[in-house]
């Protein structure tokens, strides 16, 4: 590894790995807690790697609906004594994986899980509230994800002509690989027709723009470079990482698309020493369908208002030369905050995704944001280059 290349932010080039990833059922799941979830997601996690709970020395939570899934608790309840743990206030799993990274990186822990559990669709979390701070639009009913979604299409249509029918590939192509997902809630075949034909739910945003609220839990395990070779033979490295913030909320330029997402991708490809060509599949956490509309802009994917012809080429989703959220994303397969598409990416590069695996895989990129505030990607490989 060159010297310039191992001090470039974000540089990340192998010294840490994902050494496991598990997931529990999702969807409905009465008369278990978040935490209990959570606790669960880890001991399948653990029990499908082979990994003894002993060898975990790092514990990162992330805080779900009600309050539930603080270290302090599902350290407690999981039995662990880490030497490093803490709680992330949001999710996407870009933040803390990317916090495992640092951690290990500064040797307060070699192996970190990685856990997030939640129950809110059996606790009843309708998402009715504002998505960030309250403002004057909130007393006109201007809450949940799909206002803010709903707004940022308007506009993208304004500027680039976008159509329903070509924001309707996006749904219409992660429902395609979800068929194929025993985990995914939504597996009925759609087309761009039978998505047209829906009504809106929040117009011009359809049912199958938004995702659904359900009960589950993710986990993975990171390591260290020595520790990962030591507990698989199928470590998948982390190679880059990169995150903006858009603290400044209102005060930054044009609130609904949010240009300052185009800073991670600026440096995420130099961090991880691959090119946006190196990419072989690509996973965008998609609260809205939207929000993967403007990721794939901003990364470079597809140029401003092309989203609907790439998909209809061929050029991006299922069957084409860029497969797109290959689980079915949070549209179809479940919610979990993103952690899901981390752990789809880790079953594709090791070559356990099932029915739905793809052939060929050796690198993937992960890109998600946490409403208007802030924005992560990370590339993982199966090789260190």
């Amino acid at each position: 590894m060159a010297d310039t290349a191992s001090r470039l932010g974000g540089a990340i080039r192998g010294r840490t790995a994902v050494v496991a990833a598990g997931s529990t059922r999702q969807g409905t799941i009465p008369g278990i807690t978040a935490d209990e979830l959570a606790v669960e997601g880890l001991r399948v996690t653990l029990a499908e790697s082979g990994i003894d709970k002993s060898a975990i020395d790092g514990l990162i939570t992330c805080k779900s609906y009600g309050g539930f899934g603080i270290d302090t608790e599902i350290g407690r309840l999981a039995g662990l004594n880490p030497a490093y743990s803490a709680t992330l206030d949001y999710g996407t799993c870009n933040f803390s994986l990317h916090l495992a990274c640092a951690v290990i990186d500064a040797g307060l822990a070699g192996v970190v899980a990685i856990v997030y559990g939640t129950n809110q669709r059996s606790a009843g979390n309708t998402f009715g509230h504002p998505l960030g701070r309250q403002d004057e639009a909130s007393v006109y009913g201007f809450l949940n994800v799909a206002g803010p979604a709903a707004m940022a299409f308007r506009r993208h249509r304004m500027l680039y002509g976008t159509t329903e029918a070509d924001l309707a590939e996006i749904s219409v192509s992660q429902r395609k690989y979800a068929t194929d997902n025993p985990l995914a809630i939504f597996r009925e075949p759609m087309t761009v027709d039978d998505y047209l034909a829906a009504p809106y739910l929040v117009a011009p945003l359809r049912r199958a723009d938004l995702c659904m609220i359900s009960d589950g839990a993710a986990c993975l395990i990171v390591a260290s470079a020595d520790r990962a070779a030591e507990l698989t033979a199928k470590p998948v490295h982390v190679m880059g990482i990169a995150q903006q913030t858009g603290l400044r909320d209102r005060q930054n330029a044009d609130q609904w698309l949010r240009p300052w997402i185009r800073s991670v991708a600026e440096r995420v490809y130099p961090a991880a020493g691959i090119g946006r060509d190196g990419v072989d599949a690509l996973y965008i956490q998609d609260p809205t369908s939207i929000w993967v509309l403007q990721m794939l802009e901003y990364y470079g994917f597809v140029e401003p208002g092309g989203v609907g012809e790439a998909f209809r080429t061929g050029a991006v989703g299922h069957g084409g030369k860029l497969p797109l959220n290959t689980n079915g994303g949070q549209l179809s397969e479940a919610y979990m905050w993103g952690f899901l598409h981390l752990v789809e990416a880790v079953r594709q590069l090791r070559g356990e995704a099932g029915d739905r695996q793809v052939a060929g895989l050796t690198t993937a990129q992960y890109c998600s944001t946490f409403g208007f505030m802030k924005a992560a990607s990370t590339i993982l490989s199966t090789e260190v280059r």
